[in-house]
């Protein structure tokens, strides 16, 4: 891992860019003596590290005492899409935008990321274990089908917040049944792109003992700020 830019932000937090290979990631941490738990906290498809309402999340998450770390996976951000992925998010919008059945084009499209990503952010966390100011335990904060298969493969994930999507592809809708550590899933009642039955039927779907489902109206981009307080505070029941 190596830090190519650092700077200490007006709440404290010190704010570093990294590099781990090709992989390109953003960590934040709180002024603090002792080593911190650590919330990897992903970005739905697509999007950059750099997204305003992720960087946010991340540095009140890191205000209130985390280390906070978050990567562009393969096709998303400052990384390079290929010509194939392209088309298909052009697909899957057109699609959606016509109401028609979305299942296997999704999975098509979405499987073959979450592959890509999962040991991608395995990699991560085992660099960032490494550093001194980073302790444990570790959460998991965002995309949920990168969640649910990082969740089930890698032990090192004590709990996971989760934004609930309908449209979560059939290999991690069948792979939530293994998940086990706490969740807490934040819900959007009237978001326009996910299905709200079908993300009550996920949240049913996962085999964890201790779950929470907080549903909120509006739509998709519309989850209240107050969730990130209750998040934080959720993960301190768990991490700290």
């Amino acid at each position: 891992m190596q830090f190519t830019s650092e700077q200490r932000l007006d709440d404290g937090v010190l704010e570093r860019e990294f590099t781990l290979g090709e992989i390109p990631g953003t960590l934040w941490t709180p002024e603090s003596a002792a080593p911190v738990p650590l919330i990897l906290m992903a970005h739905n498809n697509g999007l950059s590290r750099r997204q305003s309402r992720l960087v946010a999340r991340a540095r009140h998450s890191a205000a209130y005492g985390y280390a906070v770390a978050t990567i562009d996976a393969a096709g998303c951000g400052d990384r390079p899409r290929s010509a194939a992925d392209e088309q298909a998010r052009a697909d899957l919008r057109r699609a959606m935008q016509a109401g028609e059945p979305v299942d296997e084009l999704f999975g098509s499209f979405i499987g073959p990321l979450v592959k890509k990503a999962v040991p991608e952010w395995q990699t991560t966390l085992h660099a960032l274990l490494s550093l001194p100011e980073i302790g444990g335990p570790v959460g998991y904060s965002g995309w949920m089908a990168v969640g649910i298969r990082l969740a089930v493969v890698e032990p090192r994930i004590a709990a996971a917040g989760f934004f609930a999507g309908g449209y979560v592809p059939r290999a991690q809708r069948e792979e939530a049944r293994q998940v086990t550590v706490p969740l807490l899933l934040l819900l959007q009642w009237d978001d326009e792109g996910n299905p709200r039955q079908r993300a009550l039927d996920l949240f049913d779907a996962f085999g964890t003992k201790e779950k929470t489902l907080h549903a909120n109206m509006g739509g998709h981009t519309g989850t209240p700020w107050f969730e990130v307080d209750d998040g934080n505070r959720f993960f301190g029941r768990h991490l700290k």
